[in-house]
């Protein structure tokens, strides 16, 4: 049986602009670069976590990424989720959700997209 998630790969369609999203709005730190044949990926986290992202740039895929319907939205935990959003506009990418207050669950959240679209949840704890 499986005892803990280690990580969770998506598709990217430009490597080194993704990366540096992760790394500089959303502070993740790069780990791991690895070359496998028809792919480039790089591994970002934290310090304090286990939980990993995966990014791949496939050989196979060119264009856009067809996200299809299958990955809804990713959750990443922040310490200060104003910096985070004036960030990913810097960044060029969208705030599609301003901060707001969820009392019911001691948090502030955000919906925000990286370069390639995928919607990301931003969750700042209260308190």
């Amino acid at each position: 049986m499986a005892n803990r998630v280690g990580q969770f790969c998506i598709s990217v369609s430009d490597l080194e602009r993704s990366t540096a999203f992760y790394r500089e709005v959303l502070g993740l730190l790069e780990q791991q670069r690895i070359s496998i044949p028809g792919a480039e990926e790089v591994i970002l986290g934290t310090d304090d976590s286990d939980g990993k992202i995966q990014l791949a740039q496939r050989e196979d895929v060119v264009g856009p990424i067809d996200h299809g319907n299958a990955l809804w939205k990713l959750y990443l935990y922040c310490d200060d989720i104003e910096a985070v959003c004036r960030g990913v506009e810097a960044f060029g990418c969208e705030v599609v959700s301003a901060p707001q207050r969820l009392e019911a669950w001691s948090v502030i959240v955000a919906f925000i997209t990286d370069p390639d679209g995928y919607s990301i949840e931003v969750v700042q704890a209260l308190g």
